[in-house]
């Protein structure tokens, strides 16, 4: 199963969502959660995350590093 964090625009953290819009919003006590929007360099604009009570959320896919033995 995926795991996923979200940092909001104060540095402050959020770990261990399995559902990062449902699990945000039981965190912060809200019902009412509209997407985030970014610019890319190439001029395409992609979701990257939520904005809930107030809080810019951008979220992050955690992924665990393989390296070759």
């Amino acid at each position: 199963m995926n795991a996923y964090m979200a940092i909001d625009q104060y540095g402050q953290t959020f770990h261990d969502l399995k559902h990062p819009r449902k699990d945000l919003m039981d965190r912060l006590g809200c019902q009412h959660a509209d997407k985030l929007y970014i610019d890319k360099a190439d001029g395409s604009i992609v979701s990257a995350g939520y904005v809930i009570a107030g809080l810019w959320l951008t979220v992050y896919k955690v992924t665990r590093i393989d390296k070759p033995a």
